[in-house]
């Protein structure tokens, strides 16, 4: 552990010219102290470390060092594509790796290529957890990694909206969407996704699993989204929308932004006709009405009768409020 943090000094020093004793031990988790005696043991070792004292000073390499020492570990090279998303890294406990490996990169660029990758890592953020958010907590997720990557049989016991059930995975991939961690996982013959925070338990099994043969992630992925999607809205209503209703649709996603992209011709009063996929009449009154006086149902049939149900509802359960308030 100590000779990575070494190293890791080495090479940060080596692509930030400077760095004070208080942020090497925030970067690595240690005291100052640990850190005071780390740049003494490189320098033990030969390694030209230059302490300043004073405001703006700190530690850094005799003007023209470089390490060659940049060769990967196993697990540094394991994260070579997580570098630049520490967030996703320290969720599949990967970070302290995919840190190491992406400060070798750094050390490894020629003349100031390295000055301008850091700089595009200091200005440039990736944040994959949408708005009104947080990260979802991942107890297995770290577990769960180690085992798509020894390709390690996992028993899982998991907790859907259909109940909870006990069963062996084969844990193939990991896929994280709008900040949510969700599991590729093959249960015989079949490939099904589970989301990682209704895995309840997990045990790693001591059998290995092979990798499907011409299986792509992101195909399947991308397959698996396109059925669920499919599956989810098997239903169209019709509606007449204002621009503003328009607008409005088109913010609840890809599938209602495309609808409204494929909107007819608006008419004299600037509301234009738009197919929506829907879930169900009592959904899409639900939608249509929160959209108020930017929308009309044109149908079908139960559409209309949804819509004008829930709305009675609403205004019964308003009116009588303002009575008992008198």
């Amino acid at each position: 552990m100590r000779a990575s943090r070494l190293l890791s000094i080495l090479i940060l020093l080596q692509h930030r010219a400077r760095l004070t004793a208080e942020a090497l031990a925030q970067e690595f988790g240690v005291s100052e102290r640990t850190i005071y005696r780390d740049i003494d043991e490189l320098g033990a070792a030969g390694i030209p470390v230059i302490g300043d004292r004073g405001p703006g000073g700190g530690f850094r390499l005799l003007e023209g060092y470089r390490t060659k020492l940049t060769g990967l570990t196993p697990d540094e090279a394991e994260t070579m594509f997580l570098v630049g998303l520490p967030e996703a890294a320290n969720q599949l406990g990967l970070g302290e790796a995919s840190s190491r490996a992406g400060g070798k990169m750094l050390a490894s660029l020629p003349g100031n290529s390295a000055a301008l990758a850091s700089r595009l890592a200091t200005r440039f953020l990736v944040d994959p957890v949408d708005w009104y958010r947080a990260a979802d907590a991942v107890t297995h997720l770290p577990a769960l990694t180690r085992a798509v990557l020894d390709q390690r049989t996992v028993e899982i016991t998991y907790e859907s909206w259909t109940g909870v059930k006990r069963r062996t995975v084969d844990p193939i991939g990991l896929v994280l969407k709008a900040g949510t961690w969700y599991l590729a996982g093959r249960t015989g013959a079949r490939m099904l996704t589970f989301k990682v925070t209704g895995i309840r338990d997990m045990t790693v099994l001591s059998r290995s699993f092979a990798w499907p043969e011409g299986f792509d992630l992101a195909r399947h992925w991308r397959d698996s989204l396109e059925r669920f999607e499919a599956g989810l809205r098997p239903g169209t209503a019709t509606l007449r929308l204002t621009a503003e209703g328009r607008r409005r649709l088109a913010e609840l996603g890809r599938y209602a932004a495309d609808a409204v992209a494929a909107a007819g011709k608006p008419d004299r009063q600037g509301r234009a006709r738009v197919t929506l996929a829907i879930e169900n009449p009592e959904q899409a009154a639900r939608l249509v009405l929160s959209l108020g006086e930017e929308a009309e149902a044109l149908g079908p049939p139960e559409v209309r009768e949804a819509v004008r149900a829930l709305a009675s509802h609403m205004a019964r359960t308003h009116h009588s409020v303002d009575k008992e308030k008198r």
